[in-house]
């Protein structure tokens, strides 16, 4: 039996299903053999409308497991294929929220990095010059609010490399809440960080149509202050 809600589903129609992922939640399977977000979309979608046998679900793309936000499956494999494309020639536009320790020194800007994966570790290293084995990695940040000891920035991923943003924060000093393996003081009381997928807009596969999609901040309280705050 599914435990996903009606009220994590942000949207949903014949060819795709868009939902608001918990931190912690596995978007797709890995090594772990957890139980992910795609199975419980699966049986969402089999008990809601009575299907037999396999449900079709394609993963159009893919966050972290501490991250939280916007996450986008396709019901057919015409949807995923053409999602797949405009995931490829950057017709989606990706903009996340981010809680870190400390202000930037410009209020926004663009981090232009050259990232390198250790499978091993899993975990990237953002450098400032090309390396052996790196891709550049460009995102813009603006900064929305801050408090006395954290700031919320908005950020706009131009390209999608591992870790991208937890790496290029790194880079220059900054810690995302919760993000011990990024240089964080300390996690949070649910395992997960303060990076939150806040919004996705894309072309519909079918319809042609764009779609702006936004995911509510999780449901804690620095969140929520922060919400009100940016606006």
């Amino acid at each position: 039996m599914s435990t996903l809600t009606e009220d994590r589903i942000l949207y949903e129609d014949n060819h795709l299903i868009i939902v608001d992922k918990l931190p912690g939640e596995l978007s797709q399977g890995d090594e772990t053999g957890d139980a992910t977000l795609a199975d419980e979309v699966k049986s969402y979608l089999k008990e809601k409308y009575g299907k037999p046998g396999n449900v079709y679900l394609g993963i159009v793309h893919r966050l972290d497991r501490p991250t939280s936000g916007v996450m986008v499956y396709a019901k057919t494999e015409k949807a995923l294929i053409r999602m797949n494309e405009s995931f490829r020639t950057d017709d989606v536009r990706k903009t996340y929220w981010a809680i870190v320790d400390r202000r930037p020194e410009q209020d926004s800007g663009i981090l232009t990095h050259y990232i390198t994966r250790d499978s091993r570790l899993n975990k990237s290293t953002a450098w400032s010059r090309e390396v052996k084995g790196s891709k550049k990695a460009v995102l813009k940040y603006t900064l929305l609010a801050s408090s006395q000891r954290y700031h919320l920035l908005e950020i706009e991923l131009y390209t999608g490399r591992h870790h991208q943003i937890r790496a290029q924060l790194k880079a220059i000093g900054l810690h995302i809440k919760g993000d011990l393996k990024y240089g964080a003081a300390r996690s949070n009381p649910d395992g997960g960080i303060c990076l939150h997928a806040r919004k996705i807009t894309f072309t519909h596969p079918v319809r042609k149509e764009r779609l702006t999609i936004v995911a509510p901040v999780p449901d804690e309280r620095l969140w929520k202050v922060f919400e009100q705050t940016a606006g």
